[in-house]
């Protein structure tokens, strides 16, 4: 009888990694389901959680272009965690919904690796996959790494950190923590590659 296909959760902070291991993974064969880039998609203009979020938030929520300002956001809903959970309610279950529409496009005995930032927070993920892969650094590398992104202020990238589980809660969490506290691309690579070994290719 064959295996059933695994399922992975990977996860990490905001600049921990996590994107550039999920790449590899999608290089080596995984088929990836990104609900960072699920929510997007559902908050550009027509997105099918605008309604609800413009309900919550007004106006106020919504760029020029009709879609969420993700810069108003950040700013609104890390700031205020009723804020927070009213956008959790909206997004978290369009997410998942999608996400398994996605996975269940994958070809027969994929690995499936769900890329989620909120994994651990969300507490709906973890029942869904068989392991849990955690992309690691200290908050001072995170913090580093984020303001030398295009819009971040310092403010919100520590704002962000802090509303986001502790280190030592998603290092529990974890099946696997790949330390990536040094920018070094091609050690990532190799740590992602020993443990797809060890998962997936020697299963």
């Amino acid at each position: 009888m064959t295996a059933a296909a695994l399922r992975i959760g990977l996860t990490g902070g905001i600049g921990s990694g996590k994107s550039t291991a999920a790449a590899r993974l999608q290089a080596l064969g995984a088929h990836l389901v990104d609900t960072d880039a699920i929510a997007r998609e559902l908050t550009l203009p027509g997105g099918a959680a605008l309604p609800a979020l413009r309900e919550c938030f007004g106006d106020a929520c919504l760029a020029a272009d009709g879609s969420l300002d993700r810069a108003w956001m950040r700013a609104h809903a890390f700031a205020e965690p009723a804020h927070r959970a009213a956008l959790e309610a909206v997004l978290h279950p369009l997410i998942g919904t999608e996400a398994e529409r996605r996975a269940a496009e994958a070809p027969a005995g994929a690995t499936r690796v769900f890329d989620v930032p909120l994994l651990v927070e969300s507490g709906r993920w973890r029942a869904r996959v068989d392991r849990v892969l955690v992309i690691d650094c200290p908050a001072e590398r995170q913090l580093e790494r984020v303001l030398r992104r295009a819009g971040w202020t310092r403010e919100a990238a520590l704002r962000v950190i802090a509303q986001q589980a502790p280190r030592e809660i998603r290092r529990a969490a974890a099946d696997a923590v790949i330390d990536n506290r040094d920018d070094d691309p091609a050690a990532l690579a190799a740590a992602v590659d020993a443990l797809w070994h060890h998962w997936v290719a020697a299963r």
